[in-house]
């Protein structure tokens, strides 16, 4: 089993994605918080059900659930079982956490945790006083650390001074499937779980009639409390529009998939402000009706 850690908005499904579709000639067994934003090409699709996804490659996407434990059995009870288990932490969780479940499953094998770090965000987010903690944690735990995006001059001095475990950027992924696929010895499963500051997330299915660049403009003022925004838009002509929000960098981009409109936020609790974000989306959706 091989944890996929990583801070909110590191990379873990565009990563993921890639991993699903590549040409590894294993079953590969993917265990996810939620399926809304991964978009299987449908040429690798065979099935789909509320809570499993089966590819024409043999392998399979599951959502977790709320206990990982009953998550890990049904991937150790399947016939034939999976070549390799693959666990997407969220995007606040300690990885170690999730890591201790494969040595409690004598059927199972701990294969390591890669934790992606996001190379525009990692400086600001690092030395932040409440978030900081638990992303240097997430790199200090790591077997295999992956950069993604733009990366920052002093970017891997940082990185080094957390962790001996190998770095590498993005663009080398074949040798990055390689490692996590080949059977690697991971370092020792750390005990002490770092704490981390309390999440809050915000909702609003009213995201129907939204002008792209209004919405563009809207994101870009978006309550500072919110780190992350994602979810799904429909403008006036129908058309979907994915959202991806992350710190500075905005995406919005044109959408086919069939998860329901909708946007959500999430912050640090102490400093998102929900009253403060509903009269925000309120008064972008006046401006866009």
């Amino acid at each position: 089993m091989t944890v996929i850690s990583g801070y909110l908005g590191a990379g873990k499904t565009t990563f993921i994605n890639q991993l699903l579709a590549g040409d590894h000639g294993l079953r590969l067994m993917i265990i996810v918080n939620d399926f809304g934003a991964i978009n299987i090409d449908a040429a690798l699709l065979a099935s789909k059900d509320e809570d499993t996804i089966a590819l024409t490659n043999g392998c399979v996407c599951c959502t977790m659930g709320s206990d990982l434990f009953l998550a890990l059995g049904d991937a150790l009870d399947r016939r034939p079982r999976p070549d390799h288990l693959i666990v997407e932490a969220s995007g606040v969780a300690d990885p170690s956490r999730i890591a201790t479940a494969a040595q409690a499953e004598p059927d199972m094998r701990y294969a390591g945790i890669l934790t992606l770090v996001d190379g525009q965000e990692f400086d600001a987010l690092a030395r932040d006083p409440l978030i900081g903690p638990q992303v240097r944690n997430q790199v200090s735990k790591a077997d295999l650390v992956v950069i993604t995006k733009q990366v920052s001059d002093n970017l891997e001095t940082c990185l080094v001074e957390l962790t001996s475990a190998p770095i590498l950027q993005e663009p080398h992924l074949y040798a990055v499937f390689k490692l996590m696929l080949s059977d690697p010895v991971p370092a020792t499963v750390p005990e002490r779980a770092a704490r981390h500051p309390d999440y809050t997330a915000w909702v609003s299915q009213e995201v129907a009639g939204i002008d792209k660049t209004a919405l563009h403009h809207a994101l870009a003022r978006r309550p500072t409390g919110l780190f992350r925004v994602k979810g799904l838009v429909v403008d006036s002509a129908g058309a979907k529009w994915g959202v991806q929000v992350v710190g500075q960098n905005i995406e919005i981009t044109p959408n086919t998939g069939s998860a329901p409109p909708a946007l959500v936020g999430i912050g640090l609790r102490e400093r998102v402000d929900l009253a403060e974000v509903e009269a925000w989306w309120a008064s972008v959706t006046k401006l866009d009706h």
